[in-house]
């Protein structure tokens, strides 16, 4: 502990209880603590609580520091914040793909701005109340810092994390990545923190929860435009489903004779963790398959319609109308207020009736200003077996295992938070790195980002 006294620690204080105890413990740990409140935003048009949540947050911060015992500083990175995220969001938005804000906030704001912020204060660290854990090992040209899955499973926070490098995670402390949530109420509560109770924040970090399509209007103009459902026999004739299909029947193994082509889960928020068992696909004919075949299996789907009209006429009078003719691939079925407000898995807010089943965003044809949806969980749309991240987003939080040209592993991926970690062949090739799913993946979204991990270590991320 007096050897703790000599080290400088910033606590990311965000009035939230996770931080909060984070600086208890490092108080109790004996470390010389201060706490640092961050503002990143300041217009509350677009949140659903129409009020700035983040001076309630400052305040409950305020107390939590003086109960604590430990200085309390304010810094505003409204300014960063803005260029660095939420423009970010928005520039991703308009060419239809969806961002992830977190996990940028963690990469360019929490330990970047931030972190420089707590260093001009004198900080040795930054500690935040993120539900990971960090580890260092040696390596043969030094300390090498690995990031760990949060010990509360169902709160493990690594993914947002993904993209931080070896310079931020030496600097970076993660007091309750070994503590579950009902713990840390615990703490918090025995030590009488204002911030005891308080309800986990939601929405986008830092902002607030948001309706989206308003938030994002901000800056983002609406524009009408069709919304076409997509019917199951558009596969049977369509090349790019077919090649995917032959492609992954040309790479099982010996004893498996078929290719699932469609998730076996209903929700992301409901699917079952990957069980250990053998991949479907043999390492020797996935080598086999050159960089060009990789990269079109990596493609969805893409939808291109044309509907033709005729007049009928209608009525006593017989007034002469125009209606679509019958497609038995597809049919337009509403109207939407623009392509960029929507993403790929969504059903929530398409206000389209009259099916037995959800209806599900397949794809969004931004320059078309089209979107295409397909109804129920087994819709053919929906699924993906194969990703490519392009070279120049691939992230490797360990340097130090980075792939080579031409390697395949066997590692677990999630691709979007929450999502139980899935069984996959990693494949590295010049064009970009590839990751091939034991089991299709429901919703593979442009913007977002994959994670990869070896057994609880996350080693790297990038850009769908």
């Amino acid at each position: 502990m007096q050897e703790n006294s000599k080290i400088k620690v910033c606590v990311g204080l965000s009035g939230g209880v996770d931080s909060s105890v984070a600086a208890l413990l490092l108080k109790q740990q004996g470390y010389d603590v201060f706490a640092l409140f961050m503002q990143n935003w300041h217009d509350a048009s677009a949140t659903l609580h129409g009020d700035c949540e983040w001076e309630e947050d400052r305040f409950v911060a305020e107390l939590v520091a003086r109960k604590i015992g430990i200085p309390f500083y304010f810094v505003d990175l409204s300014k960063e914040y803005r260029q660095r995220v939420v423009d970010y969001m928005f520039d991703e938005y308009e060419k239809g793909r969806t961002p992830n804000p977190d996990v940028l906030c963690n990469r360019e704001i929490k330990f970047d701005a931030f972190l420089k912020c707590a260093r001009k204060l004198g900080a040795d660290y930054v500690a935040t109340g993120h539900y990971c854990r960090k580890e260092v090992t040696e390596g043969p040209e030094g300390p090498i810092f690995r990031i760990l899955a949060g010990t509360d499973m169902n709160k493990d926070q690594s993914y947002f994390l993904c993209q931080l490098t070896q310079e931020q995670l030496s600097q970076a402390m993660f007091p309750i990545g070994d503590i579950v949530k009902p713990e840390v109420r615990r703490l918090a509560h025995d030590a009488d923190l204002p911030s005891a109770d308080k309800k986990d924040s939601q929405g986008i970090c830092f902002v607030g929860k948001v309706d989206l399509p308003t938030f994002l209007q901000q800056k983002l103009k609406p524009c009408e435009g069709d919304i076409v459902e997509i019917f199951d026999p558009y596969y049977s004739e369509n090349e790019q489903y077919a090649f995917i299909k032959d492609t992954l029947m040309s790479i099982l193994t010996e004893d498996v004779s078929q290719v699932k082509m469609i998730t076996d889960y209903v929700s992301e928020d409901k699917a079952l963790p990957a069980t250990v068992v053998e991949c479907p696909y043999s390492m020797e004919r996935i080598s086999s398959l050159s960089d060009d075949v990789l990269l079109r299996l990596s493609e969805p789907v893409r939808y291109d319609l044309k509907f033709e009209t005729e007049t009928y006429r209608s009525g006593r009078k017989h007034v002469k109308k125009t209606r679509y003719k019958d497609n038995p691939y597809g049919k337009i079925i509403g109207r939407h207020d623009g392509a960029q407000f929507y993403t790929i898995g969504q059903r929530k807010g398409l206000n389209i009736g009259g099916h037995k089943d959800s209806v599900f965003v397949i794809e969004t044809d931004i320059p078309n200003n089209i979107i295409y949806v397909g109804e129920g969980h087994t819709h053919k749309g929906l699924s993906r077996s194969c990703l490519r991240i392009s070279p120049d987003e691939i992230h490797w939080i360990r340097p130090d295992l980075r792939m080579k040209e031409g390697e395949i592993r066997r590692y677990r991926v999630r691709i979007r938070y929450r999502q139980p970690l899935q069984d996959a062949t990693v494949i590295m090739r010049s064009n970009g790195l590839y990751i091939l799913f034991d089991s299709p993946q429901r919703g593979i979204t442009p913007g977002q980002f994959a994670v990869w991990y070896d057994g609880d270590e996350m080693l790297g991320s990038g850009v769908i």
